[in-house]
């Protein structure tokens, strides 16, 4: 591998919040850095319209026990959180079976607990990042709330809550009463709240806002970004990649880091790397607060509809749902019509939901909820995918674990479990240092 006083030549491919990241900590750790995007500028696409919060206590796979009953029953729901097209596809049925097999007890516990460490390490990472460059994004640091309609979801958090304590994560549990003392906006939705989940660690901010002030000293730091540039296929020699091929020609590297959220699957499938990705299509409302007094503080999860609510500046950010439906990327009132619901029932008079940005997005889903980030079979290429819906609380752990091993560095958190090995029935070794 060739490296020289910069360090190697990367290729980072795609330039959501992911990709972004991985190329920032690939550049501070000395190597020349290009990013490689379809769109004219930054996260343009799935992380352009998140839901807007860092909440790594409530990173958790959506394979847990009771989903496929709770699936079933929310196929006929109006204001269903996950919606199942049942139009026959191969990846889809192949996918969804990988999901069913995660949806036991001791199976839901190693992956939130495996997911709940790659988001505090990156809540760290993005901490130490916003001290060191002074980024600013709409942030605050002010908790998460999880509320809860219903007594059995007050219940069934149990389960999360163990997982809490065995990884160390601050948590309060709450009735109504201290539910409105920290979200004063949910005063007039106190006689339907059942209980609440606090979690103090959590943050929020703007993913868009972010990756695009981190593109800019990316940039001022010397990576290179190339915009408008349709990603082809990968050439190999061997079992080495040896260039990208692009819309504007080859590029070549001594790594490669795929980026590509749920697109990644189709770049290496002729490698014979098949990636259990599958795209869970969610959604969004952007809309401006008229009555701050009404407004979240700062994120509210209502858990009956799967929705957060985030306070990002002046604005109010509702996102959720997930609908399994392919790479369908059309706008559907009726889930308009959740998020609006879930707003005006917790928040009502904050915002005139006429007034919102409606959007949606593909989130990279693996059937066991946990990112695929690591080396693979072939020496120089990487992974940096399939973050699901947590693509923006776990973007800045996730790049500076891959910048770590594609420099042979030892990662400061656990990342063996994390890499495509997990899926090819082996155990992932540590990445060793590349040879100059």
């Amino acid at each position: 591998m060739r490296q020289g006083s910069s360090g190697m030549k990367v290729v980072v491919l795609g330039a959501g919040v992911v990709g972004v990241t991985s190329a920032w900590y690939l550049a501070e750790q000395g190597h020349e850095v290009t990013v490689i995007d379809r769109e004219p500028g930054p996260a343009l696409e799935t992380s352009f319209g998140n839901a807007g919060e860092i909440s790594p206590g409530y990173s958790a796979p959506w394979a847990a026990p009771g989903i496929p009953v709770k699936a079933m029953k929310w196929m006929f729901m109006r204001h269903a959180p996950l919606v199942i097209n049942l139009r026959p596809d191969a990846h889809k049925l192949g996918w969804l079976g990988q999901m069913l097999m995660n949806c036991t007890a001791a199976a839901y516990a190693v992956n939130k607990s495996r997911m709940v460490r790659v988001a505090e390490y990156s809540r760290d990472c993005l901490k130490a990042l916003r001290e060191e460059t002074g980024i600013h994004y709409d942030e605050r640091t002010l908790g998460t709330l999880q509320v809860f309609r219903d007594p059995h979801q007050v219940e069934s958090a149990a389960k999360d809550i163990a997982v809490l304590k065995a990884d160390g994560v601050p948590f309060e549990v709450m009735d109504a009463d201290a539910c409105v003392a920290v979200e004063p906006g949910l005063k007039q939705f106190k006689s339907q709240i059942a209980g609440g989940l606090r979690l103090p660690g959590d943050e929020t901010g703007d993913c868009f806002k972010f990756t695009n002030a981190l593109s800019d000293m990316a940039a001022a730091k010397g990576v290179s970004f190339r915009w408008n540039t349709t990603i082809e296929a990968l050439e190999c020699d061997g079992d080495r990649i040896t260039s990208v091929r692009t819309s504007s020609g080859p590029v070549t590297a001594d790594a490669f880091v795929l980026c590509l959220g749920s697109y990644s699957p189709f770049l290496v499938r002729p490698l014979g790397l098949k990636l259990p990705i599958y795209p869970l299509k969610g959604y969004s409302l952007t809309v401006p607060i008229r009555d701050y007094d009404r407004a979240p503080v700062s994120t509210v999860m209502d858990e009956t509809y799967k929705v957060a609510i985030t306070r990002l500046g002046d604005r109010i950010r509702v996102g959720g749902l997930a609908e399994i439906n392919g790479f369908d990327m059309s706008l559907d009132a009726r889930r308009r019509a959740t998020l609006d619901k879930s707003l005006t029932d917790l928040f009502a008079g904050a915002c005139d939901p006429a007034e919102a940005l409606f959007w949606c997005g593909l989130r990279p889903m693996t059937p066991d909820g946990t990112p695929i980030i690591g080396a693979t079979r072939l020496p120089n290429l990487f992974l940096n995918t399939g973050h699901g819906t947590l693509g923006w609380t776990m973007s800045a752990g996730s790049g500076r674990l891959i910048a770590d091993i594609v420099s042979g560095r030892r990662t400061e958190i656990e990342a063996a479990d994390l890499a495509y090995a997990r899926y090819e029935g082996r155990i992932a070794a540590p990445q060793p240092a590349l040879a100059a």
